[in-house]
């Protein structure tokens, strides 16, 4: 079984390496300090097992599994206790919150070993509460480059099937999520869901027009016409005191 670390605190890498030392059967492939340079590893490497830390600067844990196409397991080892404990306890291999000892971290070894590897973790990032980066900003892969949006950037979101548009002054760029996630992600203050098909930027709208019977369309500054639904109409009047 082949792994890769990926912590920013050399500490931390060096006690999990330390603790690996009794398992001859996992070859330690890569070990990296950001997000960047696991995209990377985990792209070439395509390894077995991922130890991966939550806050990390640049992209953290959660964004990274967003951006890479990979089947491994993975246990998640982070200093904070916040982030979901008990949804990752029954859903991913395992959750490691540091310091951790090395018993615990045996436990988690055995949960890989007797574990299929190729269990899909895109199911549980959907349910999790967001970090407080995810919040402010969009992580995208943007060819083979990966690419930080802040969502004041923004100027709306558009259901592309299975993936969702990120509309930008620059253009837009796709992400495997949902509408639901990003509804629930983005401040209520600075975005709303004006249509089953769209969430808006409340910043750049300008107007709400009446184009047909019941049927709004909300003009932002840039020029562009979105369309809002009954449901959507009534949460702009709120959100926008009107």
């Amino acid at each position: 079984m082949n792994c890769i670390i990926i912590d920013d605190e050399p500490l931390a890498r060096s006690i999990i390496k330390e603790y690996l030392q009794h398992y001859p059967s996992i070859h330690l492939q890569a070990e990296c300090g950001d997000g960047f340079e696991a995209a990377k590893q985990i792209q070439q490497y395509q390894p077995d097992l991922l130890f991966l830390d939550i806050q990390m600067p640049k992209i953290t844990g959660f964004e990274l599994l967003e951006l890479v196409e990979t089947n491994a397991a993975i246990i998640f080892t982070t200093a904070f206790e916040e982030y979901a404990i008990k949804a990752f306890e029954q859903n991913a291999i395992d959750y490691l919150l540091k310091p951790f000892s090395r018993e615990r971290f045996d436990k988690a070894i055995q949960k890989v070993l007797s574990h299929n590897a190729n269990t899909n973790t895109s199911i549980l990032l959907e349910t999790l509460a967001p970090t407080p980066q995810e919040t402010n900003r969009i992580v995208v892969k943007d060819g083979t480059k990966i690419k930080i949006i802040p969502v004041t950037q923004v100027h709306y979101l558009e259901a592309a099937d299975d993936y969702v548009k990120i509309v930008t002054k620059e253009g837009y760029y796709l992400k495997k999520k949902t509408m639901q996630y990003f509804e629930q992600t983005l401040s209520q203050q600075q975005f709303a869901r004006i249509h089953r098909s769209y969430i808006v930027n409340l910043q750049l709208i300008t107007k709400i027009e009446l184009y047909e019977k019941e049927n709004y369309a909300a003009i932002l500054n840039t020029g562009q016409q979105l369309p809002v639904s009954k449901t959507g109409y009534t949460r702009l009047k709120t959100v926008l005191g009107i």
